[in-house]
């Protein structure tokens, strides 16, 4: 009797050890998807978190006057109104006859730590707010310039706390 318990015990401790050993760290948390460059967008990495970024961005918006379309944890858009007449526009991209154009700058982020990717396109909306609104990406750099994205990078390394 003692033998077949002490069989019995020692097969169910041979069988907890087979499936402690096959467990496996299983990460179920989101993955954040990769950050793209499309055409005719601008990228440049920045010593900064990603919320130094974002408030970086909407600091420079306000003082600027632009307005804020959008003030997310990984993405901020801008959008400018175009004043006036603009022959080179109309050309390109047709008349804006029945509402607003507009530049709509979409920044995006990502990172941890000191270490964020930043994305900028840019879109010309003719006719904003209106049933006929028409979105055209602009892959031209004149639309699209570095020099922002060079700006937003000073600023925000600037005011983080990283070295």
């Amino acid at each position: 009797m003692y033998l077949r318990l002490t069989v019995v015990l020692a097969a169910a401790l041979a069988l907890a050890a087979c499936q402690s050993g096959r467990r496996t760290n299983i990460d179920t948390s989101p993955k954040q998807a990769v950050l793209t460059v499309p055409a005719g967008a601008q990228s440049i990495k920045v010593a900064a978190n990603t919320e130094t970024v974002r408030q970086t961005i909407v600091a420079n918006a306000i003082e600027r006057g632009t307005a804020i379309a959008q003030n997310q944890p990984n993405m901020v858009v801008l959008e400018r109104t175009v004043t006036g007449a603009n022959p080179a526009l109309d050309s390109e991209f047709g008349p804006s006859d029945n509402g607003p154009r507009k530049f709509r700058i979409r920044v995006r982020f990502q990172g941890a730590g000191c270490d964020t990717f930043v994305v900028q396109d840019v879109a010309v909306v003719n006719n904003a707010g209106t049933a006929l609104e028409q979105v055209f990406t602009l892959t031209q750099p004149q639309y699209n310039p570095r020099d922002s994205l060079v700006g937003l990078k000073t600023k925000a390394e600037a005011s983080a706390s990283c070295i």
